[in-house]
């Protein structure tokens, strides 16, 4: 019998890093970056709620280089959480359990994400947001 220690359950250290593993982990990390974001929003309506002055700092803030950066995250964010939980609703009817499947929804929810985010901001960028 071997006297070496061994971990009680496994670690992230144990495992090769695979699609599946970042991508249950993002979907996680994105929904906090949502919930902050939701927060965002919030403020946004209350400083419009405030008045002229208020709407105006929160502005600002928008559209200095952090706030760019916050919205592109934050837009990627629900982007991604928008194509990975579709992707787990159509594995709740049973479908893409083999290990290709889910390998190859794993990575169409990562490149869908950012194409949708490319084609949010290209439009934001071209005019068509506020």
């Amino acid at each position: 019998m071997s006297s070496r220690e061994r971990p009680l359950s496994p670690h992230l250290q144990v495992y090769r890093w695979q699609i599946q593993m970042v991508t249950s982990i993002l979907h996680r990390a994105t929904g906090v970056v949502l919930a902050v974001g939701a927060l965002v929003i919030a403020a946004g309506l209350l400083a419009l709620m405030l008045g002229p002055e208020s709407w105006a700092c929160f502005t600002g803030h928008a559209g200095a280089w952090y706030g760019k950066v916050f919205l592109f995250g934050w837009s990627w964010s629900f982007a991604y959480h928008l194509c990975n939980g579709i992707r787990h609703v159509v594995q709740d009817f049973a479908i893409g359990y083999s290990i290709p499947a889910f390998v190859r929804s794993s990575w169409l929810s990562v490149v869908g994400s950012l194409v949708i985010t490319a084609l949010i901001w290209a439009c934001a960028l071209n005019g068509g947001g506020a």
